[in-house]
């Protein structure tokens, strides 16, 4: 292939992939201006918005969470402790054993999943930073200003607890002495 050609073929690439990117973009301002695109919380994202977010979010959590100090020991005083702080904190929008999330979770968008499964998803330290930092337009606070560290390690703790439990043992980790729940 000779200079001139090879320089033609690049010339011809570049404005191609320039004129893509720039049409790409008209598009992008064309969406956004027109209002077009439902931000409502009570319409889902198209399902390639939602796997690219979802994608970019584990990716995200996993390079970060790098960064965490080694978790205390787990022992049933923090499960216990980390079982109320759930109740207190996390019950309204995700569930647990035996009780449905509340309305106002069921109405968010992304959806509030339940965290039986966390701990199979997510190791120790990025449960520990997804609770502490939470998850950009997701309704997922971070508990960073709300909670001390120690509380937020008993939350991990007791997440990593939560798939062995029947409704019965969560009444009754999260029940007060006299029988009554917290």
């Amino acid at each position: 292939m000779t200079s001139n050609r090879r320089r033609t073929m690049l010339r011809t690439i570049a404005a191609t992939a320039a004129g893509l990117a720039l049409l790409g973009a008209l598009g992008g301002w064309a969406v956004m201006e027109s209002g077009w695109y439902n931000v409502a919380a009570t319409d889902p994202h198209f399902q390639v918005t939602h796997t690219l977010l979802e994608h970019g979010m584990h990716r995200s959590v996993r390079r970060h969470a790098r960064n965490v100090a080694q978790p205390p020991p787990f022992d049933a005083a923090r499960v216990g402790r980390g079982a109320l702080l759930y109740r207190a904190y996390c019950v309204h929008c995700h569930g647990a054993p035996g009780i449905a999330q509340a309305e106002f979770g069921k109405s968010m968008q992304p959806l509030p999943g339940p965290l039986v499964d966390a701990a199979r998803r997510w190791n120790q330290r990025e449960l520990y930073w997804i609770t502490r930092h939470g998850i950009k337009m997701s309704g997922m606070p971070g508990w960073e200003f709300q909670l001390p560290d120690d509380d937020l390690w008993s939350l991990v703790a007791f997440l990593e607890n939560l798939p062995t439990l029947t409704p019965q043992a969560y009444r009754s980790i999260t029940a007060t002495p006299d029988g009554a729940p917290r």
